[in-house]
């Protein structure tokens, strides 16, 4: 089996491989993700919306990285998601030639990839775009912390992104699911089959010390849909000791409405979550329940 397993992975690095992502601006999920299919195809390319230098693994730097004209917009280092309705443009302002497989990785746009006909795309898909479906309300309703122009815009341009979500699943040949929750989305959304292929874990990082210290964690993106707000205020509630290890775009809002008894740490090096995660009395991950 071994062999087997050896040979197969000879095969797959002899090919001309493109890996997509939506933008590469954290270590995130979706990055450690794409850090592992880094791992899998190291002679591949990569092609991504935006970059920002240093915000990614060495392993992820490490490959030729592709941006889009997005790029080069103003504000673009913070203010990137503000041109969401410009994505499916900028996506396929990229033509892939001459590649036998794209993967990509995907939560907005990425599968909307363009390439020749004699390329295979498979897209592992952590949700179709959030933004534009179930997390709509999240990103832009009423209680959202979208600036007043986004909300009054994003219903006007909401159908047309919806519409070039579901004719964009056409490029992909095969679809992977993180989880079978978005399986379903996909079955709903798209009305294709995907296999579930859960995310990489690496068990061995972590390690339980022996006597925790009083205190609960959270470790997230500071991204709406994450809910880090429920957190906060249950904390503020309860008024028991939080670290919370993240950053995103909601920082500076959530940081004014958090008590004395949470602590901020922004982004920690894999060592040090090691130690956070083995002496923590709990590891808190709030959410709320969006259609399947």
């Amino acid at each position: 089996m071994i062999t087997d397993h050896n040979e197969h992975l000879k095969i797959l690095q002899s090919l001309r491989v493109a890996l997509v992502h939506d933008w590469l601006t954290g270590m995130r999920g979706g990055e450690k993700c794409l850090e592992v299919f880094c791992e899998i195809f190291p002679q591949a390319d990569i092609y991504t919306l935006l970059h920002l230098k240093g915000s990614v693994s060495p392993i992820i730097e490490g490959h030729p990285i592709q941006t889009s004209w997005i790029e080069h917009l103003p504000w673009v280092e913070q203010k990137y998601r503000n041109y969401l309705p410009l994505f499916p443009r900028a996506i396929e302002s990229f033509f892939l030639k001459g590649y036998d497989l794209i993967l990509s990785s995907s939560h907005c746009v990425a599968k909307g990839i363009r390439f020749d006909p004699n390329t295979l795309h498979i897209s592992y898909l952590h949700t179709p775009m959030r933004y534009v479906w179930d997390m709509y309300d999240i990103y832009f309703g009423k209680e959202s912390d979208a600036g007043w122009t986004a909300r009054a815009i994003m219903p006007a341009i909401r159908p047309f992104l919806q519409k070039w979500d579901v004719r964009s699943n056409d490029r992909v040949h095969y679809f992977l699911a993180n989880s079978e929750h978005v399986h379903r989305r996909i079955k709903r959304i798209y009305n294709r089959q995907a296999e579930v292929i859960p995310p990489p874990v690496d068990t061995q990082t972590f390690e339980i010390f022996p006597k925790p210290h009083n205190y609960y964690l959270l470790v997230s993106a500071l991204a709406p849909y994450k809910r880090v707000d429920l957190a906060v205020r249950a904390f503020n509630r309860m008024g028991k000791p939080l670290i919370l290890v993240g950053t995103g775009p909601l920082a500076a809002s959530l940081k004014k409405e958090s008590g004395r008894n949470i602590s901020w740490l922004g982004w920690q090096s894999s060592e040090e979550l090691k130690k956070l995660y083995g002496e923590c009395l709990a590891f808190f991950f709030q959410g709320k329940k969006m259609p399947g």
